[in-house]
């Protein structure tokens, strides 16, 4: 993606876990990216959000921290770091809430040329997959290394 990115990463041995700091308005917030084995072999669950005080994903805290790009474009960092590791691997991913999909999505259609350089995209559509495009309402989406 065409925005900075927080490469002050710190990882775990196997890439399952990324781990940076959200710096802006509120401060210096702890952040984390996981990937973890879904049900279907070979697909991998991404799950973002706020590192909390149980030191667990809080994926519907609102940090408000003015840096929602560059946290975006470090997602997408992490992933293709991933994927570059597990290139057999399927990334899957949606928002905590409806909102948040549509913003993943919008960044996706935002950058769709140059994510589709690297990836395959998937839009998951009720009980359907279909090459991601822009404006169609997505449930989640699933990217794969090209």
């Amino acid at each position: 993606m065409k925005y900075e990115v927080y490469d002050e990463l710190r990882t775990t041995d196997d890439y399952s876990i990324f781990e940076f700091e959200s710096i802006g308005l509120n401060g210096n917030i702890p952040k984390r990216i996981e990937f973890t084995p879904t049900m279907v072999s070979g697909v991998y669950n991404l799950a973002f959000g706020d590192i909390d005080e149980n030191d667990e994903i809080d994926d519907y805290n609102i940090s408000n921290n003015g840096d929602r790009n560059k946290i975006l474009a470090t997602i997408a960092f992490a992933v293709d770091i991933y994927l570059n590791k597990y290139p057999d691997r399927w990334v899957y991913f949606r928002g905590s809430t409806q909102e948040r999909t549509r913003l993943y999505r919008m960044a996706i259609a935002i950058n769709l040329e140059e994510l589709e350089l690297k990836f395959q995209l998937f839009a998951e559509q009720k009980d359907d997959m279909v090459p991601f495009q822009k404006n169609i309402e997505v449930m989640g989406i699933i990217v794969k290394k090209k």
